[in-house]
Parts: C-alpha cells; structure tokens; sequence
C-alpha cells in the first residue's frame, strides 16, 4: 500500500489548523488504497522517508526561514535518502506572521536538491488562516494522497 508522510512541526494554533486541515484531505474517504503517516519533525527519521511514497511537509517561517525542527530533519534525512528518493513526490505548506520568502526558498532548494518532485502548488498563509487557506491545505493533502493512490 502507498505511503505518504507527513512531517510537520505544529507549534501554533495557526500552524495546527493547517495541519490538521492537511491531516484531513489526505485521509479523505474518497482517497483509498493509501497509508497516512504523520510524523513531528523531530521525530521523523530516514527510515520514515524510506518507507513512504510521497511527503508532505509542513513548517512556520521562523525568523525569515523554515522551523528548525524541519530543518534538522532536512539535515538528518538528506545523504541516508539522497540516491533512493529521486523523483519522489512531495508538497508543502507554511505559515508565517509576515514574511515566508526565506522558509519557501529553504523547502525549495532542499527538495531539489533531494530531486524531489512538487507533485502540488505549495499552501503559504501569512496571518491568521482563513477558510480559503484552510480549503487549499485539504486540497494540499488530498492531492498528494490521491496522486499515490492512482
């Protein structure tokens, strides 16, 4: 059965809604056939990337970059994973109080690094998340969920 892990770091309301929203459209009932794994940032592990088909990774923009708890999995996950996860499908979402400019630039230039392939348009929010935003989380996890179910 496909796997998609989601790593997050979650240490806000706002950041919680938009997981949990993420959390929501990816295990959708529609969506079959598709394993969800969620992992704190600071708890997943090469292994968890090994064992899944897709990612999806959620992060604050925290002075002007991603969270260091999704940095440091970056930083744990990256040579273990390098070679056998080319190509693999991914997507993102970030929340910000103003400025995401530099978390966005950090997810970006690590997954392609990675080689890594955006299987969906990244969820950024600044401020409080509306129920627009909150839709586009859903359709952040529904989307990368039921790409691996095809």
């Amino acid at each position: 059965m496909p796997t998609l892990l989601i790593v997050h770091h979650t240490p806000s309301p706002n950041c919680q809604a938009m997981f949990e929203a993420v959390v929501s459209g990816a295990t959708a009932p529609e969506i079959e056939g598709v394993r969800v794994v969620r992992r704190a940032a600071l708890s997943a592990t090469a292994a968890d990337v090994l064992d899944a088909d897709g990612c999806l990774l959620g992060t604050p923009a925290n002075l002007g970059y991603m969270s260091g708890a999704l940095k440091h999995f970056f930083d744990q996950i990256y040579y273990p994973c390098l070679d056998s996860t080319r190509g693999r499908p991914f997507g993102y979402y970030v929340h910000g109080g103003n400025d995401i400019t530099g978390a966005v630039r950090g997810i970006e230039s690590v997954t392609t690094g990675l080689g890594w392939r955006r299987a969906a348009e990244a969820v950024t929010v600044t401020g409080e998340p509306d129920k627009a935003a909150l839709e586009r989380c859903w359709d952040l996890g529904a989307t990368l969920a039921a790409g691996l179910a095809d």
